[in-house]
C-alpha cells in the first residue's frame, strides 16, 4: 500500500516538474523569437530538454512498471485461485479478479456499483470470508477502473454490460466445469443483475441484491427531496443553495455526475454519521492504493466514477423494474440496509411485492445503510451462505 502511494506521488512530482520545465523553456523560446536572435538552442535550452525527456521516460517507465506488477495477493491453500487476468468479451479488453480457497467450489460473480464503480479490492477486504465457499469473481466492468478504456465512452450502453457480463458468465461455467453460477449485484450492479438475470436465467442458480435500485429517475428525485429537507432542518443553507441552483433530477450533459453528487454526497455523510450503521463507508484511499491498480488504474478508478457515470446514467432513467422486469425465473433475494436513504427502502420493498419468482425473500440489516457487505460483512457472508444452502 504504501509503496503504491509513493509510486503515486512520484508520477504526480515528475509530472509538475516536466510542466514547469516545459514553461520556462516555452518562455525562453518565445523571447528569443520576438529578439529575432538565430541561436536558439543554448546549452541551457538542450539541459532543459534533456530534463524534461528524462523526467517522462522515467514516469513513463514507472506507469509501465506499476501496470505489469499490478496483482491480486496470492493465497497459500494447495487448491486455491487467486488471479488478476485481462479477458476478451465480445472482442473488448476487460478485466477480472478471481479469487477462492477452493477453485471447486461455486462461483459468486460480483457486480459493482456505479456505473463506473470499481471495486476489486474492496470485496477482497470486505467479503474475504466468501473466499472459503466461493470462487468470487470481481468483473471490471466496461468504463470502470482496469477495464476503463475497454470502449470508447460514446458508445457504452446498458445493453453493453448486459452483453459482456453474459459472456464472461458463460466463459467462467465452461472454465470451472459448472452449470450456473451465483449473481450478486450491489446498488447499480443489482440492476444489471436483473437484467441479466431476465436475458439469461438458466446460467444462475440465484440472484442476490443489495443497495438495490428498482426506478432510477424516480431514485434520483426522492433523493434529492430528502436531502433538501435534511439540508433546511439542518441548517446547512450551502446545500439548500446548491441544490436549488441545481434544480430536481433527472439531470442531463456534462455535469450530471456533479449535480447528483450534491445530494448522493449529502446522504452518504448523514449515514456515515448514524450510529445505528457499523462501518460506515467505503475506505477509498485504501481500495485506490491496493495492489490491484497500476498508476493509470488509479486515475481510470476516479475516471470511471465521474465520467462513465456521467455518460450512462441518464440512459438509465427510464428503467422501472416494476414495470419491466417483474418476472424472474430464478430464486430473488434482496439483502438491503433498513437505513439506507440512498436507494429508497419504499421502491424495493414494492418492487418486492410485485416481483413473481420462484421464490423470493429480503433479508434486513439492522445496522447497515446503503452497504451491509460493508456495514456488516461478516452477517452478510452468512447470509450469503445460506442461500447458497437453500438453492443448490
Amino acid at each position: 500500500m504504501l509503496v503504491s502511494v509513493i509510486f503515486v506521488v512520484f508520477v504526480l512530482v515528475l509530472a509538475l516538474l516536466s510542466f514547469v520545465l516545459m514553461i520556462k523553456l516555452l518562455t525562453y523560446l518565445s523571447k528569443r523569437i520576438r529578439g529575432r536572435n538565430p541561436v536558439f538552442v543554448t546549452k541551457g535550452v538542450r539541459r532543459a530538454m534533456w530534463s524534461i525527456l528524462i523526467l517522462s521516460v522515467l514516469a513513463g517507465g514507472l506507469v509501465v512498471v506499476t501496470q505489469l506488477t499490478a496483482t491480486t495477493p496470492k493465497m497459500a491453500k494447495e487448491n486455491s485461485i487467486a488471479e488478476l487476468r485481462e479477458v476478451r468479451l465480445n472482442g473488448r479488453k476487460e478485466w477480472i479478479s478471481l479469487r477462492g480457497e477452493n477453485r471447486n467450489k461455486p462461483i459468486l460473480l460480483f457486480l459493482a456499483g456505479g456505473p463506473g464503480g470499481s471495486q476489486l479490492a474492496a470485496t477482497r477486504y470486505e467479503l474475504a470470508e466468501l473466499e472459503k465457499d466461493f470462487i468470487v469473481v470481481n468483473w471490471e466492468q466496461p468504463g470502470s477502473g482496469k477495464s476503463f478504456s475497454a470502449i470508447p465512452r460514446k458508445k457504452l450502453t446498458p445493453e453493453i454490460y448486459v452483453k459482456d457480463g453474459t459472456v464472461l458468465v458463460r466463459s467462467l461455467l465452461k472454465e470451472f466445469k459448472q452449470k450456473k453460477l451465483y449473481l450478486l449485484g450491489e446498488s447499480w450492479g443489482s440492476a444489471l443483475g436483473i437484467f441479466m438475470a431476465k436475458e439469461q436465467p438458466e446460467l444462475y442458480h440465484a440472484f442476490i441484491g443489495t443497495g438495490q435500485m428498482v426506478a432510477f429517475e424516480e431514485t434520483e428525485k426522492i433523493d434529492y427531496a430528502l436531502a433538501m429537507k435534511l439540508a433546511k432542518e439542518n441548517g446547512d443553507q450551502k446545500v439548500v443553495n446548491t441544490l436549488r441552483k441545481n434544480g430536481e433530477p433527472p439531470y442531463y450533459g456534462n455535469s450530471v455526475t456533479t449535480k447528483s453528487a450534491t445530494y448522493l454526497n449529502y446522504l452518504s455523510q448523514r449515514m456515515a454519521r448514524n450510529p445505528e450503521i457499523q462501518n460506515s463507508g467505503f475506505q477509498t484511499m485504501r481500495d485506490l492504493t491496493a495492489k490491484e491498480y497500476g498508476i493509470l488504474d488509479k486515475i481510470n478508478y476516479l475516471r470511471g466514477i465521474l465520467q462513465t457515470f456521467n455518460h450512462v446514467y441518464p440512459q438509465l432513467y427510464d428503467v422501472d423494474l416494476r414495470k419491466d422486469y417483474s418476472r424472474l425465473d430464478i430464486p430473488v433475494y434482496f439483502l438491503l440496509g433498513k437505513h439506507d436513504i440512498n436507494a429508497p427502502l419504499s421502491l424495493a420493498e414494492d418492487y418486492y411485492q410485485k416481483l413473481v419468482a420462484p421464490s423470493k425473500e429480503i433479508i434486513w440489516f439492522e445496522h447497515s445503510g446503503h452497504n451491509p457487505w460493508i456495514n456488516e460483512p461478516e452477517l452478510f457472508a452468512e447470509k450469503i451462505q445460506q442461500i447458497a444452502l437453500n438453492t443448490k
